[in-house]
C-alpha cells in the first residue's frame, strides 16, 4: 500500500515537472507563445503543442507511477483520474474559451495516457517469455 500511495504521488510530482519543462521548450519554440499564455490566445499550432505537452508528460507520469509501485495496476489509474479532476473544473470554466474539440482531446486523454505510460513500463520480475 505505501509503494502505491508513492507511486500515485510520485506519477503527480512527475506529470508537474515534465509538464513544465516542457512548457519551457514551447515558450522558446513558438513565438509569441509566452504572451498568448496570458490572454489564453492561442493559434492552432500553440493549442497543438499544448496537447502534445500535456500527452508526454501523462504518459512519462505513468510510467513513473509504474517505476515506483510496479506491483499495483491501480496506480497509473488513480494518478492520472487524479490528474483529471484538477483540471476538470478548470475546463468547465475555460469552455468557451476553447473550441470543444480542444477540451475533449485534453481530457479524454489523461487517464489512458498514464495507464500506457504504465503498462509500457517493463516490469520487474515478470516471467520471459517462453
Amino acid at each position: 500500500m505505501g509503494r502505491t500511495i508513492a507511486g500515485i504521488v510520485g506519477g503527480l510530482v512527475a506529470w508537474t515537472a515534465v509538464v513544465t519543462i516542457l512548457n519551457f521548450g514551447l515558450r522558446a519554440a513558438i513565438p509569441g507563445y509566452h504572451a498568448a499564455e496570458a490572454t489564453l490566445l492561442f493559434t492552432p499550432a500553440m493549442k497543438a503543442g499544448r496537447l502534445i505537452e500535456a500527452a508526454i508528460a501523462s504518459f512519462a507520469a505513468g510510467a513513473v507511477t509504474r517505476w515506483i509501485a510496479p506491483a499495483s495496476k491501480w496506480a497509473p489509474w488513480i494518478s492520472g483520474a487524479i490528474v483529471l479532476a484538477m483540471f476538470l473544473p478548470v475546463h468547465i470554466n475555460l469552455w468557451n474559451r476553447f473550441p470543444v474539440w480542444y477540451h475533449l482531446t485534453f481530457l479524454l486523454s489523461i487517464v489512458p495516457l498514464f495507464v500506457v505510460g504504465g503498462a509500457l513500463w517493463p516490469q520487474r520480475n515478470r516471467p520471459a517469455a517462453a
